[in-house]
């Protein structure tokens, strides 16, 4: 093993954990206000509108957040974005914990998506930056999505395990201080330094007009979308045309959900020997065949047999894309994932709406065929992301035209 293999995963060894820990806290962060929701409802007497502000609150705070943070990486490192992170988290839920009014929460919220977003951009930028190679790269990134599942999952499983014993307060709390693990253990230890910048420094705006980062910035958006829509709609679709009570539906998303995440721990190590563009094809061609059979399926089983496919198809691609996005533009990542990381939350806010409109008028099967229609497309911009890298004689790091 060379010396620059044997640092390469020391580094990965000593700072990996910090991550998967920082993912965590991100899965915290998304998965809290709809796990309170009912209670914080009731203690601050909001009405529907004003509860759906809250998430509004919540997205606006992460996208008004997110494109400053890649260049404040790309010069100052992953460290302090972590950190800070870190700490804007904690006091997120803390603020939640003790607001008595509705302003107060809404305060809670935004630092809890400002710290969130930041947490999410860190540990990606920093997973990426420790891999040079693309399959390794993509491998890791996968393997971090896992644990923002882990930290999706924790909240509903703590209050719905702990609400009698700790009180949402108590609960709030001590998610806040599991926040602060990851800052503290960014400032503890020493971070390798950024790679270097070949060539002219390069703006947003400039990489924005790069054509390259703009099929990877379609590719992620459809693919967001496509994740929210399954998550936000697949309930009301089972309850509703396959005629599943509400706890058979809840099973069923908790086994698309499951198999999201182990797709992800199976990838991690067979993605640094497998091509990350043949992942990707290969899963959105699945997940737009399970898509359509689950939009005709009329049986319970078949349905929960197709979500649970889609879970499996589709849970790879979006870190996969990531990592080839960062070994493409490897010194720029921080900068890159920013601007990805805001598109896909436009995505995941506008298709969604898209969804609920074509149901609105033509019912919820005729709807899922979006999801599918995105998976396709997902496919035809990797097979073009594809033939222009390698069109290309080494990852894209000069100044974008």
């Amino acid at each position: 093993m060379s010396g620059r293999d044997a640092r390469i995963r020391t580094d990965y060894r000593r700072l990996a954990p910090i991550a998967w820990v920082g993912m965590f806290v991100f899965g915290l962060a998304m998965a809290l206000l709809g796990a309170i929701l009912p209670v914080v409802t009731t203690r601050l007497a909001l009405d529907l509108r004003q509860a759906g502000c809250l998430f509004s609150a919540l997205n606006a705070a992460m996208l008004g957040t997110v494109l400053w943070l890649g260049p404040l990486m790309d010069r100052r490192g992953t460290r302090p974005v972590l950190a800070g992170g870190s700490l804007a988290s904690a006091a997120g839920m803390a603020v939640v914990a003790l607001a008595r009014s509705y302003p107060q929460l809404l305060a809670g919220l935004a630092l809890l998506g400002a710290g969130g977003v930041s947490l999410n951009v860190s540990t990606n930028t920093l997973v990426a930056d420790l891999h040079p190679d693309p399959g390794s790269k993509s491998a890791a990134l996968n393997f971090l999505g896992v644990f923002f599942g882990i930290g999706a999952l924790a909240i509903p499983l703590a209050i719905g395990r702990l609400i009698e014993a700790l009180g949402l307060d108590g609960i709030l709390f001590s998610a806040a201080a599991i926040s602060l693990v990851p800052g503290l253990a960014a400032v503890a230890v020493s971070f390798p330094p950024k790679p270097a910048v070949r060539g002219a420094p390069t703006s947003l705006r400039q990489l924005a007009r790069d054509p390259l980062l703009r099929l990877f910035a379609a590719l992620l958006f459809l693919q967001s979308g496509s994740e929210f829509i399954l998550s936000g709609y697949t309930s009301l679709f089972l309850t509703r045309e396959v005629r599943l009570g509400l706890r058979g539906a809840s099973y069923c998303l908790a086994g698309y959900w499951a198999a999201f995440m182990c797709i992800r721990v199976l990838l991690s190590f067979a993605l640094p020997k497998t091509p990350p563009e043949a992942v990707v094809r290969a899963g959105s061609l699945a997940a737009a065949g399970t898509v359509l059979l689950l939009a005709n399926a009329r049986e319970p089983a078949l349905a929960a047999v197709a979500l649970v496919a889609t879970g499996a198809a589709s849970g790879s691609i979006y870190p996969t894309v990531l990592g080839q996005a960062g070994s493409c533009f490897a010194s720029r990542a921080g900068s890159v994932y920013s601007l990805l990381f805001a598109v896909t939350l436009v995505g995941a806010a506008t298709l969604p709406w898209i969804v609920g409109a074509v149901a609105e008028t033509f019912g919820l099967r005729a709807a899922l065929l979006l999801p599918a229609l995105n998976a396709a497309g997902v496919c035809a911009l990797q097979g073009a992301l594809r033939r222009r890298w390698h069109g290309q004689s080494s990852p894209r790091e000069t100044t974008p035209r």
